[in-house]
């Protein structure tokens, strides 16, 4: 969605994330954030679903955070008023996202070195894990909020941001 076109309501316009839990980010880890932030605030749909909706209208605010072992969505009016929070498991996440940090590792190390073709048989693989954790998402979230594919791979994204550990 271009900028100065009407957007809809259900929506996120702003996404912060925990940085207290964060250890540190690197570069590479950081640009990553910021980009997800970036796109995700540009195009999304965050459409809050019954029973949770709660008759809550958007456009929202999204702060994400870790708290034992779970992913914690906590949900803004536009101005910073608080709606609600909801928590997801992210024991079913726990394999795409080991090995997205080792495809991403991978990933970076060969755009130092490696050639063209290479580079991009891992941004194949990289990609493809991304559009798994991206479908997953969406299934363990459609009972709180209905998300399309392009908002649940920026989400993950930030998901994985917040599991880097120094």
């Amino acid at each position: 969605m271009s900028r100065g076109r009407h957007k809809p309501p259900q929506r996120l316009v702003a996404v912060t994330l925990d940085e207290a839990s964060i250890v540190r980010w690197s570069a590479d880890v950081e640009h990553e954030r910021r980009v997800a932030i970036f796109d995700l605030l540009e195009e999304n749909s965050f459409a809050p679903t019954a029973p949770f909706a709660g008759g809550y209208r958007g456009p929202f605010r999204l702060h994400l955070r870790i708290e034992d072992g779970r992913l914690v969505f906590e949900l803004s009016d536009e101005s910073g008023g608080y709606l609600d929070s909801f928590r997801l498991a992210l024991t079913p996440f726990r394999r795409v996202i080991k090995e997205y940090f080792l495809v991403c590792d991978s990933y970076y190390r060969a755009i130092k070195s490696a050639s063209p073709q290479q580079i991009e048989a891992i941004d194949m693989g990289r990609r493809g894990l991304h559009d798994e954790a991206a479908r997953l998402l969406r299934e363990r979230l459609k009972a709180k909020v209905e998300i399309d594919e392009n908002t649940a791979r920026r989400l993950f994204t930030l998901i994985c941001v917040l599991h880097i550990r120094g």
